[in-house]
């Protein structure tokens, strides 16, 4: 089937052929079964039409960075945090990442499906077509292996396409708070392999940040993920320069992400191995912190910039990527059409599915949104974002 995308107002989009950002008005799509097959003015029309009456069209987003897999919420932290306790506080009396661990651990497959399926479908509808989805909150063999069957599982039965991330090194499980070394032997020798012959994941992430995994510990294991085939991400310089983003660079990570507390050499190394600086100002401004991401900095110097929510259950449980252009747009100095390919097009770079997704362009996925505003300024303006008039994936409307 032939669907027309007609009375478009204004598309922005990614040009790859040019390499630069793509805006033009009255322009019309068409689409056959699930890829664009054609972009221009007055295009025939197919069998079936969508009037978008003079709207904004743009991609839909990719969320390269999120936490999904968990089984409950962390609202009680969030009121603590609120009364005035820090985020690194809470941490330290057993909160945090490590609160997360028994949930999953006694969830069954089936349970964790059912949260994250449900999750999945408000990803959709603020418009999120595309998802990277990290384990992490098992932080045992079994547990995490089981969270990735989990993101497996949503990802075979959701509109929704789910890009896997194993991230056992997300924080110490308690049997091994006296023993970190012996933590990150189980994740090398162990995990690592048990998850590459599970065959789900794709990249291997893992948080270095004071507290959590050091220097050393986060290149073994990224190390070790890349002899058996996982692609290295990492979480980088979030609370205070750790020297994180330098590390990044060294081991040509795809991305680095966070970056609140990054260095002046920090982003030289990120620019020199065209490694991806993946921004989440969700984080900063859910912990009621005011350090934002140098973004402007970055953009400058030639750094590609991502933009993602780092949904989770206790530092960021926003869902919504037109908030985080409005947080990239306010705090984070972007323009708006910055801000809409750092979280479209350059997610699905850090993703390695550029070829695929991100952009709207002749023989790519037809993930769409038509918004109900105009102009591209209006995402912002209409804040906390704008809204979604109707959400495409694959050619297939879903709202």
């Amino acid at each position: 089937m032939i669907t027309h995308f007609t009375n478009i107002g204004c598309l922005l989009t990614w040009d790859s052929a040019n390499k630069c950002i793509h805006q033009q008005d009255n322009i019309d799509i068409l689409v056959k079964d699930d890829v664009i097959i054609d972009i221009g003015p007055s295009l025939n029309k197919g069998k079936y039409s969508i009037d978008c009456e003079n709207r904004l069209v743009t991609p839909g987003f990719v969320d390269s960075h999120t936490h999904p897999v968990f089984f409950q919420g962390r609202e009680e932290e969030y009121a603590q945090r609120i009364s005035g306790i820090s985020y690194q506080e809470i941490a330290n009396k057993g909160g945090g990442i490590k609160s997360s661990i028994e949930g999953v651990r006694n969830a069954t497959v089936d349970e964790l499906v059912d949260k994250v399926y449900l999750r999945m479908n408000q990803f959709l509808q603020n418009g999120t077509t595309t998802v990277e989805a990290k384990s992490g909150y098992g932080l045992s063999t079994e547990s995490e292996l089981k969270s990735l069957e989990v993101i497996h599982k949503v990802d075979k039965n959701h509109k929704i396409d789910i890009i896997p991330t194993f991230m056992g090194a997300h924080a110490f499980p308690p049997e091994y708070s006296r023993n970190h070394d012996g933590y990150v032997d189980l994740i090398c020798d162990e995990m690592i392999p048990a998850v590459v012959e599970q065959g789900i994941a794709k990249y291997c992430d893992v948080f270095c940040e004071e507290g959590y995994f050091n220097l050393e510990q986060t290149s073994r294991v990224l190390n070790t993920g890349r002899q058996y085939g996982l692609i290295p991400r990492i979480h980088a310089d979030e609370f205070k320069d750790f020297g994180a983003a330098e590390l990044a660079g060294e081991l040509e990570c795809v991305s680095a992400d966070h970056l609140m507390a990054v260095s002046e050499n920090g982003i030289h190394a990120l620019y020199d191995n065209n490694v991806t600086g993946t921004l989440l100002p969700g984080t900063t401004f859910f912990l009621g912190s005011n350090k934002y991401a140098p973004a402007r900095k970055m953009i400058e110097i030639g750094i590609p910039v991502a933009l993602a929510t780092d949904f989770n259950p206790g530092s960021s449980h926003i869902q919504s990527m037109s908030y985080i252009l409005v947080l990239a747009c306010l705090y984070l100095h972007m323009t708006i059409e910055e801000a809409m390919i750092a979280s479209t097009w350059q997610g699905a770079v850090s993703l390695g599915i550029e070829d695929q997704v991100g952009s709207i362009e002749i023989g790519k996925k037809a993930d769409i949104i038509v918004w109900d505003v105009r102009k591209p300024i209006d995402v912002i303006y209409s804040c906390p974002g704008a809204k979604i008039w109707h959400v495409f994936k694959n050619g297939f409307q879903i709202f």
